[in-house]
């Protein structure tokens, strides 16, 4: 990791070695390691600390006032906290620290905004179009229309999907799936989600550079890229004229809900998911009583306004 000179150089190795921590051991991806980094660094800025084994519960307190006068959001703030958090820790464990100085302190209470979704009729209006755009050929359509037939057919992250590679695709049907934090998981791929991928298979051969291992490439032959697939959502969206923005994150979301919606089995949608915990996919229950209590108001005789 670089360094930063702003911060004392005892702090700077105890950072690096923290962040190294999180990429070998723990798998963290190199986005949330920066996030680390980068709040940590400002927690150091601000203290002016010379070493992190000087770090109180009154340090902890007066970082939290700082971020709260600056205003940031709920959610900016227990992000810091949590970064804090975890690297006291692993400063205890290395015996820099005797004990957690952020123990005790509580992130302010934010507001969980529900994910959103489209509705399976969107859904299909999006899947089932003809690409209208002219400066693709056919391969390069069968290669989105696959792409976004497993995004939403398997619920798969965004960077799941760009890291696919073709020893990835089962011969039973299923895709291997390298998730956060290295976990691996079999995916059953449906039938749309299928057809379109052995579409695609068929013809990579001439848009892929003769030793590409990625399921899916650029027209430079290369591995696509997480934002060259996002820019082609977002035009056959818009081509489509739905109603709301697309994005790779709402096919995932609405895989999810419409799976819950339909199967009402909350642990199946956590392990197609991939989430360590349970608690991060009950957020669809909410989704779910919403889509219920429409039905109730919709359904009902005393539901009904006068």
């Amino acid at each position: 990791m670089s360094t930063d000179a702003l911060i004392s150089e005892p702090c700077q190795q105890w950072l690096d070695k923290f962040l190294l921590h999180l990429q070998v051991e723990r798998g963290l991806s190199i986005h949330t390691i920066k996030n680390y980094q980068r709040q940590l660094t400002e927690v150091a800025k601000l203290l002016g600390l010379y070493e992190w084994s000087g770090l109180t519960p009154s340090d902890i307190k007066r970082v939290m006032a700082d971020v709260k006068m600056s205003g940031h959001s709920p959610r900016s703030i227990a992000l810091r906290l949590s970064a804090l958090r975890t690297f006291c820790q692993y400063l205890i464990d290395h015996q820099q620290l005797f004990s957690n100085p952020v123990e005790g302190i509580q992130a302010p209470k934010q507001g969980k905004p529900l994910p959103k979704q489209l509705s399976v009729d969107e859904m299909q209006q999006l899947l089932n179009a003809s690409p209208k755009s002219s400066d693709d050929d056919e391969g390069m359509q069968l290669r989105d229309v696959a792409m976004f037939e497993l995004l939403y057919g398997c619920g798969l992250r965004l960077s799941e999907l760009t890291g696919l590679n073709l020893a990835d695709c089962l011969k039973d049907g299923t895709v291997k799936v390298m998730g956060k934090g290295s976990k691996q998981r079999i995916l059953p791929l449906g039938r749309h989600a299928q057809k379109a991928l052995n579409a695609w298979l068929k013809v990579r051969s001439a848009y892929a550079s003769p030793y590409e291992s990625a399921v899916f490439v650029s027209k430079r032959k290369t591995r696509i890229s997480n934002r060259q697939v996002a820019n082609r959502l977002d035009k056959m969206a818009s081509e489509q004229s739905l109603s709301q923005k697309v994005s790779p994150h709402k096919l995932r979301h609405s895989f999810a809900t419409h799976v819950l919606e339909s199967s009402g089995d909350l642990r199946a949608v956590q392990e197609l998911l991939g989430h360590a915990n349970l608690s991060t996919t009950q957020v669809y229950t909410h989704l779910d009583f919403q889509h219920l209590a429409k039905v109730y108001d919709a359904a009902h005789p005393r539901a009904h306004k006068k």
